[in-house]
């Protein structure tokens, strides 16, 4: 869609702060109301779409592209959008590990041990750490908690937490995000241990490097969408 626009604006709607260009409203893909629920998110969104210059470009609004996710994907179905995020405790990359003896086990007890036992902490829980790629079950009370920590959680909150750990492959990850537990750069290279391990070893590859760099612009811009639904610091 080419831009037609002049001027964009806020209006107080039902669902939240709605975006009007010329006064019109803003529809999402499948035509319900653009709304946000705060004020510094709803200004965000306003800034990608006074910034197009003559088409849009999807890639270039990602708080957009979020919004629009939470209004049409997550909102009719919380419980099973929740529920998928959840799944991905039954694997978490955090509880997978080398061998031990072997070096890389070592560094991945180094970085990953401290999230598993702020998890433990924070949700009283307890995992299995399992040596290979072997599919072992996490205790059902573990996955229990887990999932209800993630259906606590708000439409548009669950639209990147569903980002987050699709990308980092964690649920642990993910909570340690939207609760704040550390910077989420840190909790991103903890996520990407193995690869950095890899490239260590047999040096770098121009691709791998950019495959990994668009996939942590995409987790921080998820980190951005989380932090402008939160009050202004």
């Amino acid at each position: 869609m080419r831009r037609f626009w002049k001027e964009v604006t806020l209006d107080q709607s039902t669902f939240g702060y709605a975006v009007r260009l010329d006064g019109r409203p803003v529809k999402t893909p499948t035509r319900n109301e653009l709304a946000l629920p705060t004020q510094r998110l709803a200004d965000a969104v306003v800034a990608e779409w006074e910034t197009v210059e003559t088409s849009i470009d999807p890639a270039r609004m990602p708080m957009t592209g979020f919004a629009n996710a939470a209004i049409d994907r997550v909102g009719p179905d919380r419980d099973a959008f929740a529920a998928a995020i959840a799944s991905y405790g039954e694997t978490d990359l955090m509880c997978y590990r080398a061998e031990q003896g072997e070096a890389l086990a070592v560094r991945q007890a180094e970085i990953w041990d401290p999230w598993l036992k702020w998890a433990q902490g924070r949700y009283d829980v307890s995992f299995v750490i399992v040596e290979g790629i072997i599919h072992k079950p996490q205790p059902v009370a573990t996955l229990e908690k887990l999932h209800a920590a993630v259906a606590a959680r708000g439409t548009f909150e669950l639209a990147a937490m569903a980002k987050l750990a699709h990308l980092s492959g964690s649920l642990i990850a993910t909570l340690a995000v939207i609760e704040r537990a550390g910077a989420a750069q840190d909790i991103w290279n903890a996520s990407c241990l193995d690869e950095l391990w890899q490239e260590e070893l047999w040096g770098a590859d121009y691709w791998a490097q950019k495959n990994r760099n668009d996939r942590e612009s995409e987790f921080l811009q998820a980190v951005q969408f989380l932090d402008l639904l939160g009050p202004t610091t």
